[in-house]
């Protein structure tokens, strides 16, 4: 099993898009094969700064929805709220 965390900073006059951009990349994620469990977080001294903490069961499972058609259709619609470039740490017990 692995933990993925997904950093993001997004634009602040873009929160609203934001969340309900994340919330569908969420839900399809759910339906990928190996995932577990997923939850998104906010800093709670900057409501940009967000992290995106999600299980699978394997890095091979994390790399087939990295790289799907879904996920890339939704960093289309969330890159462009992003103020850097997300950044993507797997760690695994």
């Amino acid at each position: 099993m692995i933990r993925v965390l997904i950093e993001r900073h997004i634009a602040d006059e873009l929160s609203e898009h934001y969340e309900r951009a994340s919330r569908e990349t969420l839900q399809k994620a759910m339906h990928s094969p190996g995932f577990i469990s997923g939850e998104a977080l906010h800093n709670t001294s900057d409501p940009c700064h967000r992290l995106i903490l999600a299980t699978y069961r394997s890095e091979h499972d994390w790399q087939l929805w990295y790289a799907s058609t879904e996920r890339r259709s939704m960093m289309d619609t969330i890159t462009p709220m992003l103020t850097t470039e997300e950044k993507i740490t797997v760690f695994e017990h």
